[in-house]
């Protein structure tokens, strides 16, 4: 079973130390997507692998299970202080700065136009939903796929094999919801 709050303390440790995943990687001598499967919950490190990523930051096995985050009791939240969470040609702005210990995330997603998810399907625990807000969004679940467009919306299971396109001459902005949280 993934534990989830490894990978959540593992975001808020290296977003602490204003460190990018890739940075992290690469300090720690692990590929890229090694940060990314533990942070999105998709996969736990063994003891010698978290050690060695910690020892990156540097931070110690018994600091890094001991540390009590801080907690957004922030309630309100301007368009500048959501915290950008996605790459490359797609943005995922967050609500809230750390996830740790919370049960849902909400995110204002950006695709640019032909962006995706990638060619492997998403898949990890919980529920999904979205609404679109401006242009049009692919989106298959297992094989399922439809185009919603703007006011249309979704909502799955998590579990279920899914992947999400901007098509269409036009960015694609949606307002989405996951629990627990995902990235």
């Amino acid at each position: 079973m993934v534990n989830d709050d490894v990978g959540s303390r593992l975001r808020y440790v290296r977003q602490l130390h204003s460190m990018s995943q890739r940075a992290l990687a690469k300090k720690a001598g692990v590929v890229n997507s090694t940060i990314s499967l533990i942070e999105s919950g998709q996969t736990n490190p063994s003891v010698g692998a978290l050690k060695r990523i910690l020892d990156a930051i540097p931070i110690s096995l018994g600091e890094f299970f001991m540390l009590e985050p801080h907690r957004d009791s922030k309630t309100f939240f301007k368009k500048g202080e959501l915290t950008e969470i996605g790459k490359g040609g797609i943005s995922y702005l967050q609500v809230g700065e750390s996830l740790l210990g919370r049960s849902l995330q909400i995110l204002r997603e950006h695709y640019a136009p032909g962006t995706d998810t990638g060619r492997i399907p998403l898949t990890h625990d919980g529920e999904e939903g979205g609404i679109v807000l401006v242009g049009q969004l692919e989106v298959t679940v297992d094989d399922e796929r439809q185009i919603i467009s703007a006011g249309g919306a979704y909502y799955f299971d998590s579990k279920r094999p899914h992947r999400f396109r901007c098509i269409g001459p036009e960015p694609c902005e949606v307002i989405s919801a996951c629990a627990p949280p995902s990235f």
